[in-house]
């Protein structure tokens, strides 16, 4: 047996390790036949050659992952061993690469990065219409965007439709300056940041102006019949019941919906009712609808949101 030191550098151990030190203990499980001891700020491999070089390529994934996201799960770590082991298959018992959904601007690739994402890509592959939840920065509506985009790019459908209701978040429309669209604008944001990482600038602009992409306020919606396209409804927590059912009931042939929302930010007046939350709770079970559960877990913003998202989350319960 030979003998490996990994120094970790500017890296909490507690956050590394987990409690009761699970990733060393996860590792160990995964290779049985190695030694793997932490030791203040070194963690001490002793093993073969070739288990060691795969213990070593884990462990540097999961600092870059730990200098990402600033914490490492079981979850984490059980996802790199398996990649790890698939990629020491023969080649021709490799399970095929992860998919990438679409290449952003800037010719990287959009991918899903959690399981939970994972899971609402594939929903969409096989159901018309799907409902992702989850709180703010699990991805949810860039995924959906991304998603969107593909469609329209191979040609599955013929345009994009991007919609969310303009209700206030603790300000009034009617107080901000411009027409309605300026003032729709900025609740639209989010949807048009995820636009500018796909699609380049000069033919976004090309594919709006023609309206093979659409963004619009939900209002706009009523008394149409949304065919052979993609559609988005977003903050769809701040339906209300007969908007949400307005909505669902455009879906028109050769057509898909993402519908996204927080169940726990609610900007509905207090004694109004969640169109979302009314809808999960009718459409549970109904075939051709997939549900996906989002959660801290699944948060890809800044490692701060995740505990933000968790410290509330103990708040109200």
């Amino acid at each position: 047996m030979i003998e490996k030191v990994v120094t970790l550098d500017n890296i909490s151990m507690i956050d590394f390790l987990g409690i009761e030190n699970k990733t060393i203990d996860k590792l160990s499980a995964a290779f049985p036949k190695s030694k793997i001891v932490s030791r203040g700020n070194q963690i001490l491999i002793k093993g073969t050659t070739a288990e060691i070089v795969q213990i070593d390529d884990i462990l540097n994934s999961l600092m870059e992952h730990y200098n990402k996201f600033g914490r490492i799960t079981e979850e984490n770590v059980q996802a790199y061993v398996d990649r790890e082991h698939e990629m020491m298959l023969p080649e021709n018992q490799q399970p095929p690469a992860e998919d990438v959904i679409i290449y952003g601007t800037k010719g990287a690739p959009i991918k899903a990065k959690t399981v939970n994402q994972q899971k609402l890509v594939h929903l969409v592959k096989d159901n018309d219409l799907v409902f992702a939840l989850g709180p703010a920065g699990t991805g949810k509506t860039y995924i959906s965007v991304a998603l969107a985009v593909k469609a329209l790019k191979n040609k599955h459908v013929r345009k994009i439709i991007i919609t969310r209701p303009a209700v206030e978040a603790g300000e009034n429309l009617g107080f901000l300056p411009g027409d309605l669209k300026e003032k729709i604008d900025p609740y639209l944001r989010p949807i048009y940041d995820a636009l500018h990482d796909i699609i380049p600038f000069e033919k976004l602009g090309y594919y709006m102006e023609r309206e093979i992409i659409e963004i619009a306020p939900l209002a706009y919606m009523r008394g149409r019949t949304l065919n052979n396209a993609f559609i988005l409804l977003d903050e769809a927590q701040n339906t209300t019941p007969m908007q949400m059912k307005m909505f669902l009931t455009r879906m028109g042939p050769e057509s898909k919906m993402i519908v996204t929302g927080d169940t726990s930010q609610v900007d509905l007046p207090t004694k109004q009712s969640s169109g979302l939350k009314q809808a999960i709770r009718i459409l549970k079970g109904v075939k051709g609808i997939g549900f996906v559960e989002l959660d801290e877990r699944d948060v890809v913003r800044h490692r701060l949101v995740r505990d933000i998202i968790e410290a509330y989350g103990k708040e109200t319960s």
